[in-house]
């Protein structure tokens, strides 16, 4: 039996609250010379994707834009990894970008890479953030925020035209 999902943020919706996140991101970077935007995979960097379009438009400056890999279920026994060398962030502005911040756990175990090198200033973008905080992380952008049950659960889809949006089941 499949589950009953319900669209919280239509497609139109998302490309709004992008929009909105990725002007807030210019107005607190508008000086910064190099700004990077780290989306974790899958559906953060499908996020961070959207995010780069946006401030593109916004700025005529694209953002460099960075894969964070990692075992999102075990993040403590695999590698945290970048497709980049560390060493390209340094003295940049990198913001971290996530579909759905939950209890904070994947956000908390993506940040290791950033600790080994000086980047400028470290941010945190998420599309919906639920309000389930176990680990001391919190979002500098929020497209959307919403108080759910433990039970409850939110997917973006993000890569589908026909199911394109966010869905709580």
């Amino acid at each position: 039996m499949l589950e009953q999902q319900n669209l919280i943020l239509s497609k139109e919706q998302v490309l709004q609250k992008t929009t909105r996140i990725a002007y807030q991101i210019y107005e607190n970077n508008f000086q910064e010379e190099d700004i990077v935007f780290a989306g974790i995979w899958q559906s953060g960097y499908l996020f961070a994707e959207m995010l780069e379009k946006a401030f593109t438009q916004i700025t005529n400056r694209p953002p460099t834009m960075v894969k964070v890999s990692l075992n999102k279920t075990t993040p403590t026994q695999g590698e945290v990894s970048l497709d980049c060398p560390p060493e390209d962030l340094t003295n940049k502005t990198v913001v971290l970008i996530d579909d759905v911040l939950n209890t904070g756990r994947t956000l908390a175990y993506s940040l290791k890479p950033f600790f080994n090198v000086r980047v400028e200033k470290l941010q945190i973008a998420v599309l919906v953030d639920r309000s389930h905080k176990k680990f001391p992380v919190a979002a500098d952008y929020v497209g959307y925020e919403l108080s759910t049950t433990l039970k409850e659960h939110i997917t973006a889809e993000l890569n589908d035209e026909a199911t394109f949006g966010v869905y709580l089941s």
